[in-house]
């Protein structure tokens, strides 16, 4: 029995990471670490904001979005679904059907990044 996947863009490149921000930080740091300056700002800020506000539901949303675009970066075949509709959504105008589909595609990716996830 084989241990590859059936399909090479089915390939996980790292398997899912704890939803915690050390385990999260050191699963961005495999997968996309040009984004853990982005990831460090954003939970500084979020920590602030659960400190000033007395709630940990800043900290809730910050841990699932991070585990949402990891989820999509270490699978390569949503990885490149998501720079490729993410590249549309640069280059073309947003009044064209094919914007709006991009738009649609990523905004399906991250559907289901983030039900798996909050599983």
């Amino acid at each position: 029995m084989s241990t590859h996947p059936e399909r090479p863009e089915d390939a996980e490149l790292i398997p899912a990471p704890a939803h915690s921000p050390e385990a999260l930080r050191a699963a961005l740091a495999k997968v996309a670490p040009h984004r853990l300056p982005e990831m460090e700002q954003q939970k500084n800020e979020v920590f602030a904001l659960a400190v000033e506000s007395g709630s940990i539901a800043p900290l809730r949303t910050f841990i699932l979005t991070w585990a949402a675009h990891i989820e999509i970066a270490r699978n390569l075949e949503s990885a490149a679904r998501l720079r490729a509709a993410e590249h549309l959504m640069q280059v073309l105008d947003p009044g064209t059907g094919q914007w709006r589909e991009a738009a649609r595609e990523c905004t399906a990716l991250f559907d289901h990044a983030y039900a798996k996830v909050s599983a």
